[in-house]
């Protein structure tokens, strides 16, 4: 991983009560994030991908201390953010921002588009109308949208539109990370390009560093530098994305990949079907998390957690498969 490091995330635990009442313990926890732990490096994009359920957003809103995690510590820029207050996060919400999945619910419908970019700067400075109206002006510019825009309505526009306008948003105050939770999910197919080139293009002009979550392996490996993949709330493979789709290790990575159609038929990977259904994140299984869907497990699985091991140059692997006996990324 890169020595200029930007954010530290370190064993990462979140874990939701179930079924509490006002004065009784919970029933249960949801076992949402069970030790996560990465590195994003200044101007880098890291990737999340992984099925439904198995952490993604949740890490990706405790980056931005959206929630309070349960263990585990974040350093952003060298500082430790884990256990600030509302009021000490204040100063620092402004270097992490986030774009949201969905354009059409994520933007007011009752604001116009420039108080809707400049809401972020209005919330950290005391800026003059006549400066609101500049920052919103040349933002929209950035993202291809016209000057015009600026006094129009969220539903005057396209999905799109929508989702230039809030990533527009997300850079009014200039930060230094951006939190992508699956930012072009909701679009068509020919405005995902369009949108994602966008996104590469910001980041270089304007040094960010991205956590891009995405179901999308092809979006993934174009837009981010390393990618790590989640199963039920642990990361089971990290690798830089250019040797991501031929060189993973493990067996749920591979089973992901060959899901994936290829376009070119001489360069067809074998179908690695999964079986079985995701296990509850209250009752994970013992041992590896994904030893109940795979045709490998044998003993230690069943017994001890496999770790993050390096198996190549910045490529990490939890598999007893891979020997994975230990190591961070």
């Amino acid at each position: 991983m890169p020595e200029d490091k930007l954010l530290q995330v370190s064993n990462l635990v979140k874990h939701f009560p179930l079924g509490r009442g006002l004065f009784s313990k919970p029933r249960a926890w949801v076992k949402a994030l069970d030790g996560v732990s990465f590195t994003v490096g200044r101007g880098q994009s890291f990737g999340l991908v992984g099925e439904s359920g198995c952490g993604k957003s949740t890490l990706g809103r405790l980056v931005l201390r959206l929630l309070d995690p349960t263990a585990g510590s974040i350093f952003l820029a060298g500082k430790d953010i884990t256990h600030l207050s509302w009021a000490e996060m204040r100063t620092i919400r402004r270097q992490m921002q986030i774009i949201f999945q969905d354009p059409y619910s994520s933007l007011d419908p009752r604001m116009k588009v420039e108080a809707i970019i400049t809401e972020p700067l209005r919330a950290h400075e005391r800026p003059s109308r006549k400066q609101r109206r500049a920052r919103a002006a040349a933002l929209v510019a950035k993202v291809g949208l016209k000057p015009g825009d600026l006094d129009k309505y969220p539903h005057e526009f396209s999905g799109g539109q929508r989702q230039r306008i809030g990533i527009a948003r997300s850079l009014c105050v200039r930060p230094q990370l951006v939190v992508a939770d699956e930012p072009v999910s909701a679009l068509d197919v020919s405005i995902q390009a369009q949108i994602i080139n966008l996104m590469a293009d910001l980041r270089d002009e304007f040094e960010l560093s991205y956590v891009f979550i995405s179901h999308d392996l092809g979006v993934v490996e174009h837009m981010c530098d390393q990618i790590a993949v989640m199963y039920l709330g642990v990361i089971v493979e990290t690798a830089p994305a250019k040797v991501f789709s031929f060189g993973a290790r493990h067996p749920y990575t591979c089973a992901l990949l060959s899901a994936v159609p290829m376009p070119d038929p001489r360069r067809q990977v074998p179908p690695a079907p999964l079986e079985g259904d995701v296990p509850s994140p209250i009752d994970p299984p013992s041992g590896c998390a994904f030893r109940t869907r795979c045709k490998y497990a044998f003993e230690p699985c069943r017994t001890e957690r496999p770790m993050l091991a390096e198996v190549a140059k910045n490529h990490y692997v939890a598999c007893w498969l891979n020997k994975g006996t230990g190591g961070t990324p």
